[in-house]
């Protein structure tokens, strides 16, 4: 196996967006190097799910019969 082939694998501090910080593992910066998170996952609505509802009007059967309800084509 080739040497100096893989990064420097040493200890980070993380700094979240609400102040909280921990330690980590990582191949970022040097040892003892900061990261701050401008997205904080704590909070985000990609990982919390937000506050977003979706309304089913009907399944999906329900949809194509009302789309298509004029084309009954019934022989």
């Amino acid at each position: 196996m080739k040497q100096d082939t893989h990064p420097d694998y040493h200890f980070i501090n993380v700094v979240m967006t609400n102040g909280t910080t921990y330690q980590t593992r990582s191949t970022y910066g040097k040892a003892g190097a900061t990261l701050d998170l401008d997205i904080d996952p704590s909070t985000h609505p990609a990982w919390t799910g937000g506050q977003q509802h979706l309304l089913d009007r009907g399944g999906r059967v329900s949809r194509f019969n009302a789309k298509f309800a004029g084309f009954t084509g019934k022989r």
